[in-house]
């Protein structure tokens, strides 16, 4: 039999990457539905289409086909209808039913505008969801362009919350519940006012409806605190429900209506609080209750990565007779499935716990199958279904089938001890064909947040580092989530200190590792991770080049320029620059870059609205007065989420630049030993 020759990882295969999102079971736990999203890499757009899996026997069938994107899948609750969000009109994304039996798929209608968050009625007639009307003073473009034509002559802004990374200006119009009926397409309106509705449930019986909102007189002035609502689908005033002060999301009813659980946190001031699983009745008749109890862990919390397609987190799920909750947990740098009675009886078991991060799952009618999307560190992710009652897996999908044919070099994780004791979990990615007599240059990557947690999920840019001949380390210091409250407040106002001494710490923890050239290591971080690369070459001359991308660099100008700058600042003293410019500007790398002599290059998008370029502008130009070796690359058209979501080959470029930086510093020329 032939051999099929391997090769290492390359950063065109972005474009073969399959990404699986949304999977759903039918009701009898018979079949799933997901969306599959893959590049054309000739038109750089984003496809996607349903798939259709059996959970005992036989191959993924693809189920809708199609030059445009197919998304969010939802089974009619007897299973002979599938209900999903399209662009196949050419005008935004728009609601479809198709039937499971095959045929067409058919427009509901509704009104004009935006859509998302779609649920079936228990009865199968009509599908709530979340509606925004189009901005007025946009008109309809060309046939099947999907594109409005702008016609205004200025803007004028009344809210703080104007603009939003990734969106752009934030429109006046807002998402309100609309319920949809499936025969008719008649629409009605269920929630108006000034406030932005989310997440809509249906209630078991059909009459009301469970949504989330932030209805304070100025929204915008405590953007992070919500409460949850339910109205009447008849009419009526919504109620809140008397919740926790903080915020919420991914509330559901009970099987039976009478309880309500959701993902929330308390003190929303107070950032590095874990998101905990709540429950109380839905009448408001007893308080809430935190079912987690004195169980560590972050409840609802992912894993970072650059290859996922749409949420993986999924909403917590009630069992068949509602005396058990089913949630995701993320601690450890992973992210798993456990459940735990409704009565808050128990500490919570596991359901699905790996080394890995366990995407969104569902749960079929009877709650004894289940499917979920198990990624791994070096797997970007399968469909499992899972049978409750026997324990009994089985995998579903055979995505990627090109990585089989891809050499991805050795990981292994650990725990370290920090500057001062402190506990610290990493991982190394070292190139395929790895020496540990030799000298291979290194690079320490930092991740974002900073309340985030790098694991066991599969990054192409580390293991694309790693191919080109680079040690890759990355582990979660201080002030990230998923190892307890005390582990992220320790950074509350005081950025640069114990994080960076905990970076430091890794950082010589790899440097010691057989086959690693200490005196060839390079870091790189983006957006918090940016910041800290930032203060490192402002404190340190330990790293022989340096990549920082989308990053912080001046926390006073950060305040006013980025879309949450003025409500990112309030975990440090919780004041505005003119009332605490020292504490803030004590906290700025800019503070600090005098003493920078590290080659650095600086990578920004110009649409990012979260860090603004004028932040890695500010640093390129102090660099360059500086004296220090520098470079400035801007991308046009791309917003923060550049490394995870920009365009195809923008992201490839990114790559090339990052490798580019590294290759001048870190690897020897041709013919010339390492030093």
């Amino acid at each position: 039999m032939a051999s099929t020759k391997r090769r290492v990882l390359n950063a065109d295969d972005l474009y073969r990457l399959e990404r699986i999102a949304d999977p759903r079971i039918s009701p009898d736990g018979r079949h799933v539905v997901y969306s599959l999203h893959t590049i054309d890499r000739e038109s750089e757009k984003e496809r996607s289409s349903l798939w259709i899996v059996p959970t005992d026997r036989g191959p993924a069938r693809r189920f809708t086909w199609g030059d445009h994107r197919d998304g969010s899948p939802r089974w009619s609750p007897n299973g002979d209808r599938i209900a999903f969000l399209s662009d196949r009109a050419g005008e935004g994304m728009a609601l479809y039913v198709i039937p499971f039996s095959g045929g067409e798929a058919r427009p509901v209608g509704g009104p004009e505008g935006s859509i998302r968050a779609i649920e079936w009625s228990r009865d199968g007639r009509r599908l709530a969801c979340l509606i925004r009307p189009p901005d007025p003073d946009e008109s309809p473009g060309g046939k099947d362009s999907g594109e409005r034509k702008n016609t205004r002559t200025e803007r004028r802004f009344t809210r703080m919350q104007y603009k939003s990374d990734g969106e752009g200006y934030t429109s006046d119009q807002r998402w309100h519940v609309w319920t949809i009926e499936v025969k008719s397409g008649r629409a009605a309106q269920v929630t108006e006012g000034n406030f932005d509705a989310g997440a809509p449930r249906w209630s078991p019986d059909g009459r009301r409806i469970l949504f989330s909102a932030n209805r304070a007189p100025d929204a915008d002035i405590a953007p992070i605190s919500n409460d949850l609502y339910v109205v009447d689908v008849a009419g009526g005033e919504a109620e809140m429900l008397p919740t926790p002060r903080g915020q919420k999301s991914a509330a559901v009813w009970s099987p039976d209506g009478s309880m309500i659980a959701w993902y929330g946190s308390v003190e929303p001031e107070e950032w590095w609080r874990d998101t905990r699983l709540w429950c109380m009745p839905s009448d408001g008749s007893a308080e809430a209750v935190d079912l987690m109890g004195d169980m560590g862990g972050c409840a609802g919390l992912d894993v970072l990565n650059d290859t996922a397609a749409g949420p993986q987190i999924s909403a917590p799920a009630w069992s068949a007779g509602g005396a058990r909750i089913v949630f995701h947990l993320g601690r450890n740098g992973a992210t798993a499935v456990f459940e735990v009675p409704a009565d808050g009886g128990a500490l919570p078991a596991p359901v699905v716990e790996a080394e890995a991060a366990i995407g969104p799952f569902d749960l079929d009618a009877s709650g004894e199958r289940m499917v979920y999307l198990d990624a791994r560190i070096d797997e970007p992710g399968q469909l499992l279904t899972l049978h409750r009652p026997s324990g009994r897996s089985r995998r579903l999908t055979r995505v990627n089938r090109w990585l089989e044919r891809v050499i991805l070099g050795p990981i292994e994780s650990m725990w370290i001890e920090g500057s001062d004791g402190h506990p610290i979990q990493g991982w190394i990615v070292r190139p395929p064909g790895f020496d540990p007599k030799g000298a291979t240059p290194a690079i320490i990557e930092i991740h974002g947040g900073p309340w985030a947690q790098y694991g066991f999920r599969f990054m192409h840019e580390f293991h694309l580092l790693a191919a080109h001949g680079y040690v890759v380390g990355f582990c979660n210091p201080r002030g990230g989530r998923g190892y307890g409250e005390a582990h992220a407040r320790a950074i509350q106002d005081d950025w640069g200190n114990l994080d960076y001494a905990d970076v430091l710490a890794w950082t010589e923890h790899v440097a010691a590792q057989p086959g690693v050239d200490s005196k060839r290591m390079g870091v790189t971080g983006g957006s918090y991770g940016g910041f800290m690369t930032n203060w490192i070459i402002g404190h340190s001359d330990r790293f022989t080049a340096a990549v920082t991308q989308r990053s912080v660099s001046n926390l006073i100008s950060f305040w006013g320029s980025s879309d949450i700058g003025w409500l990112f600042t309030r975990p440090f003293a919780g004041k505005p620059p003119w009332e605490d410019f020292e504490n803030l500007w004590r906290q700025s790398p800019m503070r600090w870059i005098a003493s920078a002599t590290t080659p650095t290059l600086v990578i920004h998008s110009e649409q990012d609205l979260r860090c603004d370029k004028e932040q890695g502008v500010q640093l390129y130009w102090a660099l360059r007065t500086l004296g220090v070796d520098t470079e400035l690359v801007l991308f046009p058209e791309e917003s923060h989420g550049l490394s995870r979501g920009g365009r195809t080959d923008r992201r490839i470029a990114r790559l090339g630049h990052i490798l580019r930086w590294f290759d001048r510093y870190l690897q020897p020329p041709p013919g010339v030993p390492p030093n």
